[in-house]
């Protein structure tokens, strides 16, 4: 098994990976885990982002916690996926870097990061959403997006539509709660965010909100709502023409465990697949009576108690959607 470690440089090539999504064969309507001893390797694995040509696969581990997350790489090269490597401008160990989104011409890369940012004077260690520009076949120097997106307090999960809209969370300063918010692409510029209403910013709170390339729909984990199968669940709303949202709709057991960890949504940009975050425990049974090297064994592997990154298809999302939108 290939365990990924920061600051990697070993290729993957036992055996060679070929094809899409590093050549996993495509899932049914059952989650599966996605590409197990590569991205889901044993390790904390969250958050996935794909560039429209398919040929780069980012995504998050985590060493000691959100504190410590850095962005991952895998690239396919003359047919072959390389990696993985650590996203070109994530380098100091001092800051975090999570929840990577691609625009959908690719030209331009979205995270989130503690780092200080001396452009705009932020010398705190609050957590702001930064951009990379496409530069040949790699990427820039990071940025922050700075205002009207960027504020004093906590900014999360930049998530953006065909037309350039970004949804976002922030965190409030008053309440420490967090919120869904969404700023329109104008004139190269995004505008003043808009707070979302009730049926978006759902359930007693909610966390890392995904939006659909054509704005039809928004993933929201929350948690709180009393159709909840515990901890934070996966819920969909759907937004019609008139710019109306459903009520939220739980996504259903398949998707949604008793498991706290489920908060990093993402659906392919061709529509096929829904890849997201869960922490599930496989059957221990395999091994009882237990031993050290099966303790070992087990916590080199996913579905050891940390999260996991899971794939499945998009076809159960529309008998999700009610009437009207």
């Amino acid at each position: 098994m290939l365990i990924a470690f920061f600051g990697c440089t070993k290729k993957i090539n036992t055996p060679d990976l070929t094809g899409e999504y590093l050549g996993q064969t495509p899932p049914g309507d059952e989650p599966e885990l996605f590409a197990p001893g590569i991205i889901s390797n044993g390790m904390s694995n969250r958050d996935i982002a794909i560039t429209p040509d398919g040929n780069e696969i980012y995504t998050v581990m985590m060493v000691g916690g959100f504190t410590y997350s850095k962005i991952i790489c895998y690239k396919q090269v003359d047919g072959k996926w390389t990696g993985p490597e650590l996203v070109s401008f994530s380098s100091e160990l001092d800051y975090m870097e999570s929840e990577p989104c691609i625009s959908p011409d690719g030209k331009k890369f979205y995270f989130i990061t503690n780092r200080p940012d001396s452009v705009n004077g932020k010398t705190d260690t609050n957590i702001d959403i930064w951009v990379a520009d496409r530069v040949g076949d790699g990427w820039g120097e990071a940025y922050s997006v700075g205002l009207p997106i960027n504020s004093p307090t906590n900014e999360y999960f930049p998530s953006i539509t065909n037309d350039g809209t970004m949804y976002f969370n922030r965190r409030e300063a008053s309440t420490r709660d967090e919120y869904v918010y969404r700023s329109r692409f104008i004139e190269g510029k995004f505008q003043e965010p808009e707070k979302l209403p009730a049926n978006v910013n759902c359930g007693q709170a909610r966390f890392n909100t995904f939006i659909s390339a054509n704005e039809d729909f928004i993933i929201v984990p929350s948690f709180g709502i009393p159709d909840t199968y515990g901890g934070t669940d996966y819920y969909i709303v759907f937004r019609n023409e008139k710019d109306e949202w459903s009520n939220p709709v739980n996504m259903g057991d398949k998707v949604n465990t008793a498991a706290g960890l489920e908060y990093s949504p993402y659906i392919t940009r061709d529509g096929k697949y829904f890849i997201f975050m869960s922490q599930r425990l496989r059957d221990t049974k395999q091994f009882e009576p237990l031993t050290y090297a099966k303790m070992m064994k087990l916590n080199d592997a996913p579905e050891n108690g940390n999260s996991d990154v899971y794939w499945m298809s998009t076809d159960f999302i529309e008998d999700l959607r009610p009437e009207g939108f």
